[in-house]
């Protein structure tokens, strides 16, 4: 049966809005707001923990939810698709009516609480789509996230494209955005057919599963150099390589580069496995920060070769780990939305923890956003945060994979 019939371009489609309102939002939010609204990066970086600490009870309740969805699940995903498109155009196109800072910590909860719903939905209801197509979960996920990444691509360049044309060119990206919502979620709701219904699976089951427990680890330690280099990425690029202008090609060579891949390494796995693929990508992932920390003002072009490399690595990461995920999830929990309640959370606390981490450490360091000139000692702490520091993480990742019996995952 061909992808058209599966209706997997629905999946791939709103895929790409869900990604669009995920990772793009770390890389631009931040900045945005400390320069246009002079917020501190340290305030916004403790506010983004804070709430992925409220993710801890909010994610597994909407797993919770899911899971008992059953009628009224296209109109609940529907309405929450719409609370998604208005936080956007709350964040970026509307002027703060209140504090600053408080305004992006409301239309942030607003964004991410209806993405992880969003999200949580759509995965589960990749585990039981999989079970009626060829190639299952890898074939799904090959589409799935090739779809997110073209989204990213579209939402990381699209700012720069805008502002070509408009002196606000946020403003209209949020707008778009929400534009783009309408087709993605009409296109995909004749999907969203409850599930045969089954027991709920308590978070606690799912946490005592050793395999489960592990790729979770994984995912959390792996996601985290991502997390890392996308918070800082406008940082790195406009100040450390004295490259302002060159953020949105380098984003969208970098993701492209991401969404080009993620085929490949599923077609790679398929013949030599995922815990090998994977490895394979991690090791490259490690060898791209190394070189990545020798640079320095003039080598936006290295920097560009370094994106493609980069982010071909990330291709493995985000279609073969949710893959592997998800394959689980049908054995231990077949309803998905608790399982994909821990998998949300995991993901976005990786956003978080960066944001808590290094936000701060930055302005420590001395580094002002905004400004043109920074001292020495905010960059050489720039490219430690940026490329060292994943390089430990990516390690670990490593080490934890090795220890994982490949037939524990495959």
């Amino acid at each position: 049966m061909t992808a058209r019939h599966d209706r997997l371009p629905a999946y791939a489609g709103f895929a790409a809005v869900l990604s669009a309102a995920g990772l793009p939002i770390y890389i631009f939010a931040p900045k945005y707001y400390a320069d246009t609204y002079g917020v501190s990066l340290a305030a916004m970086g403790a506010l983004l923990f804070g709430l992925r600490l409220f993710d801890v009870i909010q994610d597994p309740v909407l797993g919770w939810i899911t899971e008992r969805l059953r009628a009224a699940k296209r109109l609940a995903i529907l309405l929450v698709a719409g609370v998604m498109a208005l936080s956007m155009v709350g964040l970026f196109s509307v002027v703060p009516p209140i504090a600053p800072l408080w305004w992006f910590g409301l239309t942030v909860t607003g964004l991410f609480t209806a993405f992880s719903f969003l999200t949580i939905n759509f995965y589960a209801q990749g585990v039981s789509k999989a079970a009626t197509i060829r190639g299952g979960h890898l074939r799904l996920a090959a589409w799935r996230e090739s779809g997110g990444l073209v989204g990213v691509c579209l939402a990381a360049v699209l700012p720069a494209t805008l502002a070509a044309f408009t002196t606000e060119p946020f403003a209209a990206f949020g707008i778009i955005f929400a534009l783009a919502v309408v087709p993605a979620t009409l296109f995909m709701a004749t999907e969203w057919r409850p599930v045969e219904r089954q027991a709920a699976t308590p978070v606690s089951l799912i946490l005592s599963d050793r395999i489960a427990r592990r790729l979770l680890l994984l995912a959390l330690v792996n996601a985290t150099p991502l997390a890392v280099s996308s918070t800082l990425f406008l940082f790195f690029v406009e100040t450390r390589l004295d490259a302002a202008g060159w953020e949105g090609p380098l984003l969208v060579l970098f993701f492209l580069a991401a969404a080009v891949s993620a085929p490949i390494w599923g077609r790679i796995a398929a013949i030599k496995g995922e815990r090998w693929t994977l490895l394979v990508a991690m090791v490259l992932a490690v060898l791209s920060f190394g070189v990545t920390m020798t640079l320095g003002p003039g080598d936006a072009v290295a920097f560009a070769v370094i994106c493609i490399l980069s982010g071909a690595t990330i291709g493995a990461d985000l279609t073969l780990l949710p893959a592997l995920f998800a394959r689980r999830m049908s054995v231990i929990a077949p309803n998905g939305g608790q399982g994909f309640g821990l998998w949300s959370f995991v993901n976005k606390f990786t956003l978080a923890f960066a944001a808590v981490a290094l936000l701060p450490v930055l302005e420590l360091s001395g580094y002002r956003s905004a400004e043109t000139v920074q001292p020495d000692s905010a960059l050489t702490m720039l490219t430690v945060l940026y490329a060292l520091f994943p390089i430990i993480l990516k390690l670990a990742a490593i080490a934890l994979l090795v220890g994982t019996q490949k037939e524990d995952i495959e």
